[in-house]
Protein backbone atom coordinates (compact mmCIF):
# COMPACT_ATOMS: atom_id res chain seq x y z
CA UNK A 1 0.00 0.00 0.00
CA UNK A 2 1.33 3.58 -1.00
CA UNK A 3 1.88 5.93 1.87
CA UNK A 4 1.45 8.47 -0.16
CA UNK A 5 -2.82 9.63 0.11
CA UNK A 6 -3.99 8.78 -3.15
CA UNK A 7 -6.12 10.80 -5.11
CA UNK A 8 -8.39 10.12 -7.86
CA UNK A 9 -9.90 13.11 -10.53
CA UNK A 10 -12.33 12.57 -12.76
CA UNK A 11 -12.31 15.09 -16.02
CA UNK A 12 -8.43 15.77 -15.61
CA UNK A 13 -7.59 16.54 -19.54
CA UNK A 14 -8.06 20.23 -18.65
CA UNK A 15 -9.29 23.11 -17.07
CA UNK A 16 -9.98 22.50 -13.36
CA UNK A 17 -9.31 19.24 -13.32
CA UNK A 18 -5.98 19.52 -14.90
CA UNK A 19 -4.98 22.60 -12.73
CA UNK A 20 -5.86 20.39 -9.74
CA UNK A 21 -4.04 17.30 -11.07
CA UNK A 22 -0.88 19.42 -11.55
CA UNK A 23 -1.04 21.06 -8.16
CA UNK A 24 -1.76 18.11 -5.74
CA UNK A 25 0.78 15.77 -7.45
CA UNK A 26 3.55 19.15 -6.90
CA UNK A 27 2.34 18.75 -3.45
CA UNK A 28 2.89 15.25 -2.82
CA UNK A 29 -0.13 13.23 -3.31
CA UNK A 30 -0.32 9.91 -5.54
CA UNK A 31 -2.47 11.59 -8.45
CA UNK A 32 -4.63 9.83 -10.81
CA UNK A 33 -6.56 11.36 -13.46
CA UNK A 34 -9.08 10.56 -15.83
CA UNK A 35 -10.14 11.26 -19.57
CA UNK A 36 -11.89 9.53 -21.87
CA UNK A 37 -9.51 9.57 -24.36
CA UNK A 38 -6.27 9.75 -21.84
CA UNK A 39 -3.75 9.02 -25.26
CA UNK A 40 -4.81 12.96 -26.57
CA UNK A 41 -4.62 14.29 -22.96
CA UNK A 42 -1.59 16.75 -22.36
CA UNK A 43 0.35 14.89 -19.92
CA UNK A 44 1.11 16.22 -16.35
CA UNK A 45 4.22 15.27 -14.53
CA UNK A 46 3.71 12.60 -12.12
CA UNK A 47 0.26 12.04 -13.18
CA UNK A 48 -1.26 9.04 -14.51
CA UNK A 49 -3.68 9.65 -16.60
CA UNK A 50 -6.85 6.63 -16.83
CA UNK A 51 -9.49 5.70 -19.44
CA UNK A 52 -12.90 6.83 -17.82
CA UNK A 53 -16.11 7.62 -19.23
CA UNK A 54 -18.76 8.16 -16.33
CA UNK A 55 -21.84 7.54 -18.16
CA UNK A 56 -20.54 3.88 -18.79
CA UNK A 57 -20.80 1.18 -15.58
CA UNK A 58 -17.75 -1.13 -17.02
CA UNK A 59 -15.63 1.87 -17.36
CA UNK A 60 -16.38 3.44 -14.27
CA UNK A 61 -15.67 0.12 -12.36
CA UNK A 62 -12.74 -0.63 -14.41
CA UNK A 63 -10.98 3.03 -13.09
CA UNK A 64 -11.63 2.64 -9.78
CA UNK A 65 -10.60 -1.32 -10.23
CA UNK A 66 -7.31 -0.09 -12.27
CA UNK A 67 -6.27 2.21 -8.63
CA UNK A 68 -7.02 0.09 -6.20
CA UNK A 69 -5.50 -2.97 -7.60
CA UNK A 70 -1.98 -0.83 -8.24
CA UNK A 71 -1.95 1.06 -4.95
CA UNK A 72 -4.39 -0.94 -2.87
CA UNK A 73 -6.93 2.13 -1.10
CA UNK A 74 -7.94 5.64 -2.03
CA UNK A 75 -7.67 8.25 -0.53
CA UNK A 76 -10.03 11.38 -2.63
CA UNK A 77 -12.55 11.02 -5.21
CA UNK A 78 -12.57 14.38 -6.98
CA UNK A 79 -15.90 14.19 -9.19
CA UNK A 80 -15.24 16.99 -11.77
CA UNK A 81 -16.22 15.47 -15.13
CA UNK A 82 -18.78 17.08 -16.75
CA UNK A 83 -20.09 19.69 -19.26
CA UNK A 84 -22.53 22.85 -20.13
CA UNK A 85 -25.55 22.42 -21.83
CA UNK A 86 -27.09 25.83 -22.89
CA UNK A 87 -30.02 26.89 -24.58
CA UNK A 88 -33.87 27.66 -23.60
CA UNK A 89 -36.11 24.97 -21.81
CA UNK A 90 -38.30 25.18 -24.33
CA UNK A 91 -35.31 24.25 -26.77
CA UNK A 92 -34.10 21.28 -25.44
CA UNK A 93 -35.13 17.93 -26.69
CA UNK A 94 -35.30 15.61 -23.85
CA UNK A 95 -32.68 13.51 -25.31
CA UNK A 96 -30.20 16.15 -24.61
CA UNK A 97 -31.52 16.88 -21.37
CA UNK A 98 -30.91 13.33 -20.18
CA UNK A 99 -27.89 13.04 -21.62
CA UNK A 100 -26.64 16.37 -19.32
CA UNK A 101 -27.61 14.54 -16.52
CA UNK A 102 -26.28 11.14 -17.33
CA UNK A 103 -22.72 12.76 -17.48
CA UNK A 104 -23.04 15.93 -14.69
CA UNK A 105 -25.66 13.86 -12.10
CA UNK A 106 -25.29 10.09 -13.19
CA UNK A 107 -21.49 9.86 -13.73
CA UNK A 108 -20.87 11.31 -10.34
CA UNK A 109 -23.73 8.67 -8.65
CA UNK A 110 -21.83 6.28 -10.61
CA UNK A 111 -18.10 7.04 -9.05
CA UNK A 112 -19.39 7.37 -6.03
CA UNK A 113 -21.69 3.60 -6.03
CA UNK A 114 -17.99 2.17 -7.05
CA UNK A 115 -15.55 3.87 -4.13
CA UNK A 116 -17.85 3.69 -1.61
CA UNK A 117 -17.42 0.27 -0.97
CA UNK A 118 -13.78 0.33 -0.90
CA UNK A 119 -13.68 3.48 1.13
CA UNK A 120 -16.12 1.66 3.87
CA UNK A 121 -13.82 -1.23 3.81
CA UNK A 122 -10.77 0.85 4.30
CA UNK A 123 -12.54 2.73 7.13
CA UNK A 124 -11.80 6.35 5.49
CA UNK A 125 -12.60 8.63 2.56
CA UNK A 126 -12.94 11.95 1.39
CA UNK A 127 -15.57 12.53 -1.75
CA UNK A 128 -15.27 16.12 -3.15
CA UNK A 129 -18.33 16.94 -5.62
CA UNK A 130 -17.79 20.09 -8.18
CA UNK A 131 -20.86 21.81 -8.29
CA UNK A 132 -21.60 25.22 -9.61
CA UNK A 133 -23.24 28.67 -9.32
CA UNK A 134 -25.74 27.72 -11.27
CA UNK A 135 -26.67 24.50 -8.59
CA UNK A 136 -27.02 27.87 -5.78
CA UNK A 137 -28.70 30.08 -8.43
CA UNK A 138 -30.72 28.94 -11.61
CA UNK A 139 -28.85 30.52 -14.55
CA UNK A 140 -31.06 31.64 -17.48
CA UNK A 141 -30.75 29.66 -21.09
CA UNK A 142 -28.61 26.94 -18.87
CA UNK A 143 -31.89 25.41 -16.96
CA UNK A 144 -30.80 21.94 -17.47
CA UNK A 145 -27.43 22.58 -16.71
CA UNK A 146 -28.66 24.20 -13.56
CA UNK A 147 -31.22 21.28 -12.75
CA UNK A 148 -28.28 18.89 -13.11
CA UNK A 149 -26.26 21.14 -10.59
CA UNK A 150 -29.29 21.62 -8.34
CA UNK A 151 -29.90 17.57 -8.11
CA UNK A 152 -26.12 17.15 -6.88
CA UNK A 153 -26.59 20.06 -4.27
CA UNK A 154 -29.80 17.79 -2.66
CA UNK A 155 -27.83 14.64 -3.45
CA UNK A 156 -23.93 15.43 -1.81
CA UNK A 157 -26.10 16.98 1.16
CA UNK A 158 -28.10 13.45 2.20
CA UNK A 159 -24.68 11.88 1.48
CA UNK A 160 -22.22 13.81 3.25
CA UNK A 161 -25.35 12.43 6.43
CA UNK A 162 -25.11 8.75 5.15
CA UNK A 163 -21.32 8.06 4.90
CA UNK A 164 -20.25 10.19 7.89
CA UNK A 165 -20.89 7.38 9.89
CA UNK A 166 -17.72 5.61 8.09
CA UNK A 167 -15.14 8.25 8.77
CA UNK A 168 -16.08 9.07 5.11
CA UNK A 169 -16.05 13.27 4.39
CA UNK A 170 -18.01 14.86 2.05
CA UNK A 171 -17.87 18.01 0.51
CA UNK A 172 -19.15 20.78 -2.37
CA UNK A 173 -17.02 23.12 -4.47
CA UNK A 174 -19.75 25.61 -6.08
CA UNK A 175 -17.40 27.62 -8.21
CA UNK A 176 -19.10 30.52 -10.21
CA UNK A 177 -17.72 31.94 -13.55
CA UNK A 178 -14.37 31.28 -14.42
CA UNK A 179 -12.23 32.06 -17.29
CA UNK A 180 -11.32 28.18 -18.24
CA UNK A 181 -11.44 26.43 -21.23
CA UNK A 182 -14.59 24.85 -20.67
CA UNK A 183 -16.60 28.34 -21.47
CA UNK A 184 -14.97 27.26 -25.01
CA UNK A 185 -16.84 24.04 -25.29
CA UNK A 186 -19.97 24.64 -23.85
CA UNK A 187 -22.97 22.81 -25.88
CA UNK A 188 -26.12 24.54 -27.40
CA UNK A 189 -29.04 22.74 -28.47
CA UNK A 190 -29.77 21.49 -31.86
CA UNK A 191 -32.81 23.01 -32.28
CA UNK A 192 -33.64 26.83 -31.76
CA UNK A 193 -36.45 28.63 -31.36
CA UNK A 194 -36.47 32.58 -33.12
CA UNK A 195 -38.25 33.99 -30.44
CA UNK A 196 -35.65 33.25 -28.06
CA UNK A 197 -33.32 34.25 -30.01
CA UNK A 198 -32.69 38.03 -28.78
CA UNK A 199 -32.66 36.91 -25.22
CA UNK A 200 -30.77 33.94 -25.46
CA UNK A 201 -27.58 35.85 -27.17
CA UNK A 202 -27.87 38.56 -24.91
CA UNK A 203 -27.35 36.01 -22.18
CA UNK A 204 -24.87 34.12 -23.95
CA UNK A 205 -23.05 37.77 -23.86
CA UNK A 206 -23.53 38.33 -20.49
CA UNK A 207 -22.04 35.28 -19.30
CA UNK A 208 -18.93 34.85 -21.39
CA UNK A 209 -17.74 38.61 -19.92
CA UNK A 210 -18.45 37.43 -16.36
CA UNK A 211 -16.75 34.21 -17.61
CA UNK A 212 -13.50 36.24 -18.89
CA UNK A 213 -13.02 38.08 -15.85
CA UNK A 214 -13.49 35.49 -13.59
CA UNK A 215 -10.09 33.64 -12.45
CA UNK A 216 -8.54 30.56 -13.84
CA UNK A 217 -8.76 27.23 -12.71
CA UNK A 218 -5.46 27.49 -10.15
CA UNK A 219 -8.35 28.79 -7.71
CA UNK A 220 -10.09 26.18 -7.85
CA UNK A 221 -7.38 23.82 -7.45
CA UNK A 222 -6.29 25.64 -4.31
CA UNK A 223 -9.25 25.34 -3.10
CA UNK A 224 -9.61 21.41 -3.42
CA UNK A 225 -6.57 21.28 -2.06
CA UNK A 226 -7.64 23.22 1.07
CA UNK A 227 -10.78 20.66 1.34
CA UNK A 228 -8.41 17.60 1.07
CA UNK A 229 -5.92 18.92 3.97
CA UNK A 230 -8.59 19.87 6.22
CA UNK A 231 -9.05 17.51 9.49
CA UNK A 232 -12.62 18.71 9.21
CA UNK A 233 -14.02 19.97 5.63
CA UNK A 234 -17.14 21.76 5.66
CA UNK A 235 -19.98 20.72 3.48
CA UNK A 236 -19.79 23.64 1.00
CA UNK A 237 -16.83 26.11 -0.09
CA UNK A 238 -17.90 28.71 -2.67
CA UNK A 239 -15.40 30.17 -5.60
CA UNK A 240 -15.06 33.60 -6.84
CA UNK A 241 -16.59 37.09 -5.18
CA UNK A 242 -19.80 37.03 -7.52
CA UNK A 243 -20.89 33.41 -6.30
CA UNK A 244 -20.54 34.27 -2.79
CA UNK A 245 -22.43 37.65 -3.17
CA UNK A 246 -25.28 35.67 -4.91
CA UNK A 247 -24.67 32.54 -2.18
CA UNK A 248 -25.23 35.21 0.65
CA UNK A 249 -27.92 37.03 -1.40
CA UNK A 250 -30.50 34.41 -1.80
CA UNK A 251 -30.26 33.95 2.08
CA UNK A 252 -31.28 37.18 2.82
CA UNK A 253 -32.91 38.90 0.14
CA UNK A 254 -36.62 38.81 -0.56
CA UNK A 255 -37.50 36.30 -3.79
CA UNK A 256 -38.80 38.89 -6.08
CA UNK A 257 -35.43 41.45 -5.88
CA UNK A 258 -33.85 37.87 -6.44
CA UNK A 259 -35.29 37.85 -9.95
CA UNK A 260 -34.80 41.23 -10.51
CA UNK A 261 -31.32 41.00 -9.96
CA UNK A 262 -30.92 37.74 -11.85
CA UNK A 263 -32.62 39.60 -15.11
CA UNK A 264 -30.50 42.79 -14.81
CA UNK A 265 -27.37 40.33 -14.31
CA UNK A 266 -28.31 38.40 -17.62
CA UNK A 267 -29.69 41.17 -20.02
CA UNK A 268 -33.36 40.26 -19.65
CA UNK A 269 -34.76 43.09 -18.49
CA UNK A 270 -38.12 44.36 -20.41
CA UNK A 271 -37.25 48.10 -20.49
CA UNK A 272 -33.51 47.18 -22.67
CA UNK A 273 -35.35 45.17 -25.08
CA UNK A 274 -33.90 45.93 -29.20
Amino acid sequence: MSSKKIVLITGASSGNGQATARLLSQRGYKVFGTSRNPSSAKMIPNVEMLALDVRVDDSVMACVKAVSDQVGHLDVLVNNAGYELAGALEELSLDEAKAQFETNFFGIVRMVKTVLPLMRQQGFGQIINISSLAGLSPVPFMGIYSASKFALEGYTEALRLEVKLFNIHVSLVEVGFLNTPMMDKRQVAAHQIGDYDLWRQRTFDAIREFEEAGPGPALVAKTILKVIASTTPRLRYVIGKQAKLISGLRRFMPEGLIEKGTMSNFRLNIKSRG
